[in-house]
């Protein structure tokens, strides 16, 4: 029996002959998010879409059911009900243009994902994402005040050698929070000093990075500490009581950061990712600009990434600005 293509499918949790729907189905959106390789994707395009169905149809879960109904919908309909989910999330919510395009994102890959399957024979084609400026923010904090951060871990407990290697990693080699959790003892090369990562982007396929001989020291010392035999095992773990031992994940290195920037007595908000905008933007300082050795360190695929970071650094706007205001 087919399912009625309704503008609304907030009815849609009654529909009939679930078995053969299920059958004919096999759960789209369970495929898609299996067919993501980053963990970090997956649960984002789940967040994202539960996010979407709980708008739609009032569910904290979307059911196979409901997944279909909602891709058999008229294209007309599909595309009205995305837009309004937008200006929802827009104008009721308040999100910010970034965030708004990402579950748009996911939206379009779950119908993009069923049209391939010949599930689906519409597209989301006319919903537009917000425009957003790449990088017009790449403001850190100084070489200065990171070194204040890194007088914070107690080094002499193995907490403090945890938190003072990620620290490293962190500024250094400027790493992502999820690069660093997804690391295994394994990936550390100790007489070459050199990490293999999970780069974003590069799937399973892992980059060799050169640790500097402070970061590589630091690990070192975290991992004597630890006194982990298997080489299979996470290379940074939880040390609490309640999860001690699992791979320290990427929200709790988030916390890390938080904490210790607030023990530093830095007052602006510090994240992984502001620290990796920070040693960016310090290494372009101190190559005078030098962008192509500089994309060695971030990995960034395109060069013009690191021309909005060198352009903000120099602030090239605010000399022209100065220069106008002496010519009057």
């Amino acid at each position: 029996m087919r399912v009625s293509k309704n503008t609304s499918i907030a009815k849609l949790k009654t529909v009939s002959s679930p078995l053969l729907l299920a059958s004919q189905n096999r759960d789209v959106l369970a495929s898609l998010l299996a067919d993501k390789r980053s963990p970090n994707t997956r649960n984002a395009y789940a967040k994202d879409l539960r996010d979407f169905f709980r708008f739609a149809a009032g569910v904290d879960e979307p059911t196979p059911e409901l997944v279909t109904q909602f891709l058999q919908l008229e294209r007309n309909n599909g595309v009205a009900l995305v837009l309004r989910y937008k200006a929802h999330l827009l104008n009721e919510r308040g999100l910010k243009e970034a965030t708004v395009n990402r579950r748009l994102a996911a939206i379009k890959a779950l119908v993009n994902f069923a049209r391939q399957l010949g599930r689906c024979d519409y597209t989301l084609e006319d919903v537009k994402g917000e425009k957003v400026v790449p990088y017009r923010d790449t403001t850190g904090i100084s070489h200065l005040s990171y070194r204040l951060m890194l007088e914070v871990p107690k080094r002499n407990k193995l907490k403090g050698k945890r938190d003072y290697a990620i620290l490293r990693l962190l500024w250094d080699n400027v790493l992502r929070r999820s690069e660093i959790s997804l690391a295994d003892i394994k990936d550390l090369d100790r007489d070459r000093r050199v990490l293999q990562i999970l780069g974003k982007g590069k799937g399973s396929q892992k980059t060799a990075v050169t640790l500097s001989q402070p970061t590589i020291e630091a690990v070192l010392d975290w991992l004597q500490a630890r006194k982990e035999e298997d080489i299979k095992q996470p290379l940074f773990i939880a040390l609490d009581r309640a999860s001690y031992g699992h791979r320290l994940t990427g929200t709790a290195i988030y916390k890390l950061v938080e904490k210790i920037a607030k023990e530093a007595g830095i007052t602006k908000k510090l994240s992984p990712h502001r620290i990796r905008h920070s040693g960016i933007t310090a290494a372009l300082e101190a190559t005078g600009g030098d962008v192509r050795k500089v994309q060695k360190l971030s990995r960034h695929v395109n060069l013009n990434t690191l021309m909005i970071y060198d352009d903000n650094r120099q602030d090239l706007q605010g000399e022209i600005s100065d220069l106008l205001a002496d010519l009057v």
